[in-house]
């Protein structure tokens, strides 16, 4: 118990109790304004955080006052000599020690997608009609998963193999750090099952690729603070008329801290040509953002291979094991595995990528 409640404690200092509280303040004050719903995105956007901040706040209060709880039934079981006290509060520090842990995983998500929801494409490799079948069962399993702990999904493409099973599958799982958490599972996958579709029942080693990225969020407008810019005004050239060419209404832009350079010159005022002028600086700065964003999702899609070729292997034959080959996780009952029990492999992953992040 008193392992359990320091490790709590340093789970509290780790999610900052009192800064999520002031957000969940900030959050319910703005989701009560009259005009939140005038704009039903931005209102989404506001009344999710506002849901999860509150989970998680909860979450940690809970899981404080059955500590608390726990301290004082094993006190009393203890000075009462009371067999059933003992063996209700050994049950209760084994169910609490699970929840606490699994809390501790959610705090080593840190990473600036981690809290996005998550975009799986599950792709079948080497061992034809059976890598097919393969990738299929996977899209089960992680739809099964997902189910298991009410999380939306939305598949957005499959493409059928001729024979059976899938080539492809693109699906998107809703829900907080989604991506941070279903991202240790990108990788090669590899099964070894005696095949169902050869007809002499050999053994068969199959492989699909599981690649998962974070949802990127659109963004239609980029603010663009006033410290950043510097304005020049200079005096049109060209055809235009007495009023153009006369009067310093022409305006250059500097972005400073990308060096952008954007002019307008063609209206008649001064305000009008800046205001045409930032239109197209913001333009060029969402470009250069989504830019940026694509080569980040890149380089997140390439980083599967740095695990190696196989980061998982599951075995139905000629023994039953699933097996993680970076964190050694394993499990014995392959069909718990392949019907969304993943919670162990992902909680494991999510530790070892930590622990690498350390060492580098």
């Amino acid at each position: 118990m008193k392992d359990l409640g320091g490790k709590l404690s340093q789970i509290e200092a780790v999610m900052d109790l009192d800064t999520l509280r002031r957000e969940v303040a900030e959050l319910e004050e703005e989701a009560a304004r009259p005009d939140l719903w005038n704009d039903p995105e931005a209102a989404q956007k506001v009344t999710s955080q506002l849901s999860y901040k509150q989970a998680a706040l909860r979450r940690v209060s809970e899981l404080r006052q059955r500590a608390d709880d726990l301290t004082v039934l094993h006190e009393l079981a203890e000075a009462e000599g009371d067999a059933a006290s003992r063996s209700e509060a050994e049950s209760e520090l084994a169910s609490l020690g699970g929840e606490i842990d699994a809390l501790e995983v959610r705090t080593l998500l840190s990473g600036e997608y981690d809290t996005r929801n998550a975009v799986v494409t599950i792709r079948s490799e080497a061992g034809g009609v059976d890598a097919a079948d393969w990738a299929e069962m996977l899209l089960r399993m992680y739809l099964r998963w997902a189910e298991r702990h009410s999380y939306p999904t939305d598949v957005y493409d499959i493409s059928y193999a001729e024979e059976a099973g899938i080539r492809s599958a693109t699906f998107k799982v809703g829900g907080p750090y989604l991506y941070g958490t279903l991202s240790v599972e990108q990788g090669t996958h590899r099964l070894v099952r005696i095949s169902p579709f050869d007809n002499q029942s050999r053994r068969q080693t199959s492989f699909a690729h599981v690649e998962v990225l974070p949802e990127v969020e659109e963004v239609d407008h980029v603010e663009v603070p006033e410290k950043d810019i510097r304005v020049d005004v200079y005096r049109s050239s060209g055809p235009g008329g007495q009023s153009v060419n006369t009067t310093d209404s022409a305006v250059r832009i500097t972005h400073l801290p990308t060096g952008i350079v954007v002019s307008c010159q063609n209206e008649k005022s001064q305000l009008q040509n800046k205001a045409a002028a930032m239109k197209v600086l913001q333009a060029k700065l969402l470009q250069r953002k989504k830019a940026e964003e694509r080569a980040e999702l890149d380089a997140l899609r390439d980083s599967g291979s740095s695990w190696g070729n196989q980061m998982r292997s599951y075995v139905l034959h000629p023994y039953q094991l699933v097996k993680d080959l970076r964190t050694e996780h394993e499990v014995g009952n392959p069909s718990a595995v392949l019907d969304g029990e993943l919670d162990g492999f992902l909680d494991a992953g999510i530790r070892w990528r930590k622990q690498q992040a350390e060492l580098a």
